[in-house]
This record gives C-alpha cells, structure tokens and sequence, in this order.
C-alpha cells in the first residue's frame, strides 16, 4: 500500500526543491552557529556603541533566520500538500479497484454457476 502510495507522489517536484530546502536549512543551521561562536568570542565589554550596533546586526541576522525558516516550512508544507492529494488519489483508487475486484468476483461465481447448470 506505502508503496503505491509513493509511487503516485510527484518525485520531480520533490527532488527538483530539495536543493532549495537543503540550502535554506544549512544557511538556518550555519547562521545559528555563528551566532553562537560569535557570542562565545566576546568577552570583553565593548563600548556602548558597538554594543547597540551588535544588537541592531544581531537582530537583522534573526529576521532574516526567521524568513529563513518561513520560506522553509512553506516549502515542507507544499510537500505535505502533496503527499496528503497523492495519498487521497491512492485511497481512492484502492476503492475503486475493490469494488472492481468485487463485480468480477461476482460476474466470475455468475458465470461458473451458469456454466454448471447449463452444461
């Protein structure tokens, strides 16, 4: 069943963002950990306007992580998308073959039965 139901996923959309994701997730993970060095280097006080300058870049780095990450779970998103309609389309299908299978099961006992009654 997981197999049919991966087989009706759009791979090539799929491969054809991941790039993207991967990229946008090392930039995310790479920002967080030079923030996290950076931190760990400073120690010294500096003077009152670098520490306002830090802030002010410290705060610009994060908006921009947070687009970051934004852009990313719009993407993971439209990828669930996906998978939920080509798992919708799989169920459907399934219906429909079951009850396919059902009608020639019973056109199949149908035919048996006349075939041993008319013979």
């Amino acid at each position: 069943m997981w197999m049919a139901a991966l087989k009706l996923v759009p791979w090539g959309d799929v491969i054809k963002a991941t790039p993207q994701i991967l990229q946008s997730a090392k930039k995310l993970l790479g920002s967080a950990r030079k923030g996290t060095a950076v931190a760990a280097q400073e120690g010294a006080v500096p003077p009152a306007d670098a520490q306002w300058q830090h802030l002010h870049d410290r705060i610009t780095q994060l908006e921009q992580e947070q687009r970051d990450g934004a852009l990313l779970i719009e993407s993971l998103a439209a990828q669930n998308a996906q998978l939920v309609l080509a798992i919708e389309a799989l169920r459907r299908h399934s219906q429909r073959s079951a009850w396919a299978l059902l009608t020639l099961g019973a056109l199949g006992l149908g035919a048996l039965f006349w075939m041993l009654l008319f013979r």
